[in-house]
């Protein structure tokens, strides 16, 4: 694809890079097969191939309007177009960079600015969220349905296990997973514990740094990220990795480096950050033959796994979760079309609830198709988004080994 960017973009770090994603995109369509939102809406700048030229005449000096704005919020950014496209083409990168342009040149309406607004600055705080999802677990009833959506009761955690190992590694509390769900980090550090791993928490890590980023407050966004690798920095030699056990955090911390390279104080930590930085089910299938000679015949129900797109397209990491789970005995599959979105997609569920629940449901559909007995996947937003809409339990994989083991 030719481009000739507008001065105002040409020669920057954005610009250079979304001119090179631009030059390998060979017009295709490929991508518009397996995009959600075209598969919903059927509109061509409601899929990759659309929005890629917007963003282009935006870049190349079009003025943006609302209906720019609309066609690139719509977008879920599940990079399931980055899997399916044959020119290796960083869609996800080039969204980033053309929803910033046009954030700063398009004036929202009002409500929007304020829901916005309250999401960026109240989720990524655990100090605000926690009380504000007790105060919303109280009043559910009286919440309308998207909200209610968003405030399942909070499992107990149980115990942290206590025991000092020679071999550490970091986890990521992040910022909603410890009110929504705490048990999940809690299974995570018991069930590496009976293998011989401590894991450790740094206090003063928070949120990954997406939630904003995306919500196009991205120097917010790059702010939580300088404030994780500050809180892991003192423990980088101390550890063999940093676990992640949200895959939407992991495919952020992943790209650390990449989007902390033009800053001289943190771009060398940064990359090492990242280096380190691996989802749960990399980690765990290390210690697979252990797990199926403990848990043999425990786990007896079937179990069907949703992997979430920031694991299966933004991290390319497919098969693991499978792989762990069928070694300790379990009977997973996967559903038909189990490449595509739920629908969660970080703040989208709040921000496009029609869509967001249109692909819930249809994900839903499948998934108890398989006739499973549980729901397991990877990542916090998945989870809450589809316990939402079945009364299948869903939880985190890890939960289910930890459940077994005990």
């Amino acid at each position: 694809m030719q481009t000739n960017l507008a001065d105002f973009i040409k020669g920057t770090a954005e610009g250079n890079e979304a001119e090179a994603i631009l030059g390998a995109c060979v017009h295709c369509g490929f991508c518009t097969a397996t995009c959600p939102t075209y598969q919903i809406l059927g509109d061509e700048l409601d899929g990759p191939r659309g929005r890629i030229y917007l963003i282009k005449q935006v870049l190349e000096g079009a003025e943006p309007t609302r209906k720019t704005q609309l066609h690139l919020d719509r977008c879920l950014t599940c990079r399931n177009c980055e899997s399916t496209c044959p020119s290796g083409v960083k869609y996800g990168r080039l969204v980033d960079i053309g929803r910033k342009v046009v954030e700063q040149r398009v004036a929202r309406p009002l409500g929007e600015r304020i829901t916005r607004t309250l999401l960026k600055e109240t989720l990524p705080r655990e100090w605000i969220f926690k009380p504000a999802f007790k105060a919303g677990q109280m009043v559910r009833p009286l919440l309308s349905e998207n909200l209610q959506d968003k405030l399942p009761p909070t499992p107990d955690a149980g115990v942290w296990p206590s025991r000092v190992h020679a071999r550490k590694m970091l986890v990521l509390d992040g910022c909603v997973q410890p009110s929504m769900a705490p048990n999940i980090n809690s299974a995570t550090a018991r069930v590496l514990d009976a293998v011989g791993v401590q894991l450790l928490v740094a206090p003063k890590a928070g949120c990954c740094g997406a939630l904003r980023f995306h919500l196009n407050d991205q120097e917010a966004g790059l702010d939580d990220m300088r404030r994780n690798i500050d809180a892991w920095w003192p423990m980088v030699d101390q550890v063999e990795a940093i676990v992640m056990t949200a895959s939407g955090c992991g495919v952020t911390v992943k790209e650390y480096g990449h989007l902390l390279a033009h800053d001289s104080a943190y771009a060398e930590k940064a990359a090492r950050i990242s280096a380190l930085t691996r989802d749960l089910s990399e980690i765990m299938p290390q210690f697979e033959a252990e797990l199926g000679a403990k848990l043999k015949g425990k786990i007896g129900k079937r179990v069907a796994y949703h992997p979430p797109c920031t694991l299966q397209h933004g991290q390319q990491i497919r098969g693991k979760v499978e792989g762990v789970l069928r070694a300790a005995g379990v009977d997973v599959t996967l559903c038909a079309d189990s490449h595509l979105c739920c629908g969660s997609a970080g703040t989208y569920s709040m921000l496009q609830p029609e869509l967001s629940h249109e692909l819930r449901d249809r994900k839903l559909a499948n998934l108890t198709a398989t006739g499973a007995d549980e729901i397991v996947s990877a990542n916090i937003g998945c989870l809450t988004h589809l316990q939402s809409g079945t009364d299948i339990p869903v939880t985190h994989w890890i939960e289910l080994i930890d459940r077994a083991l005990a």
